[in-house]
């Protein structure tokens, strides 16, 4: 990323605000976003090293959720360490070559998580649908075939938007108000048509958002199909639990990163600082819940972590 050459006359830094209006209160407000941020490290690192370590978790549900936190992880540290140096330590500047590398990496992280969701949720539905052929049809290679398609595409969905950038000119501006490089963020800074840029994130969200939320919307759909024909109601309980953690996780993710996109685009009368502060919020606040809403839903997963946590 950092030998792509940006047209004309662009500075090699660009200038990250932080939240405009807000500088004064950026300290007070870093507190909570390293809360949630040091938080959510824990918890994702926990469940790796757990699952890592316990060879009986050594199954697709669990090796999901490994995938889950390391995108998690990924997500969060591409954006919150800079923002943390804005708060603290007023360190505003980025070079070209980094911002771009960052919202690589938090794009690409951001479309793996969706990917990785939507196999979760056709997880569920072999679990309930066809408990029997359970293990012959979700074996862990084919988990992998899985996680590796769903790589390649946030990876080809990704790659375009810094390319994209790398086209327009900027004559001088430099000033991103915001705490990461945020692919529409940076085009406004440009003095050139913007619309390639606007159009493709537009697509970018309703193409891979909404398929994902198709499959999803399909495989719970059948899911449920299933669940209305069982009889007993403590089986019929019991295929509800299964599904909760990973609904809850799934209305995380979605609800707030489409109201996020769409207000960032289209709200135009809502505070600059109520986006950004959105913005930070939607990134941080899934990754630090994720492993404690399945640490609460799994008992298997909150013995092992357990077992670790508790020794003398």
């Amino acid at each position: 990323m950092a030998g792509i050459n940006l047209t004309n006359s662009v500075p090699s830094t660009f200038i990250l605000t932080g939240i405009p209006g807000l500088e004064a209160e950026h300290l007070c407000i870093s507190i909570p976003f390293a809360i949630f941020y040091f938080i959510g490290m824990l918890g994702n690192f926990t469940l790796l090293f757990v699952v890592g370590k316990e060879q009986t978790l050594h199954k697709p549900m669990y090796l999901l959720l490994c995938m889950l936190a390391l995108t998690d992880i990924g997500t969060t540290t591409s954006i919150m360490p800079k923002a943390l140096c804005i708060f603290w330590f007023n360190l505003k500047d980025i070079t070209v070559g980094g911002c771009l590398t960052q919202m690589f990496f938090l794009y690409m992280s951001s479309i793996m998580q969706s990917a990785i969701l939507v196999i979760m949720a056709f997880d569920r539905y072999v679990a309930i649908c066809s408990p029997l052929r359970y293990t012959t049809i979700l074996t862990n290679g084919r988990i992998a075939k899985l996680v590796l398609l769903g790589f390649l595409r946030a990876v080809l969905f990704s790659l375009p938007m810094p390319l994209l950038l790398s086209r327009l000119p900027f004559c001088a501006n430099r000033i991103i108000p915001t705490t990461f490089c945020e692919h529409v963020a940076v085009a406004k800074m440009s003095c050139g048509d913007i619309t390639d840029n606007k159009t493709y994130g537009l697509v970018t969200i309703f193409l891979v958002t909404g398929s994902d939320l198709m499959l999803i919307a399909l495989s719970y759909g059948l899911i449920i199909r299933a669940i209305l024909r069982i009889s007993s109601k403590k089986a019929h309980q019991k295929a509800i639990n299964t599904c909760t953690a990973h609904i809850s996780v799934m209305l995380m993710y979605y609800t707030p990163g489409l109201f996020s996109n769409l207000t960032h685009r289209f709200g135009q009368g809502i505070a600059p600082y109520i986006h950004i502060i959105l913005s930070n919020l939607y990134l941080l606040l899934p990754p630090m819940l994720n492993p404690i809403i399945y640490g609460v839903k799994s008992k298997e997963l909150r013995d092992k972590v357990g077992k670790y946590t508790c020794r003398s």
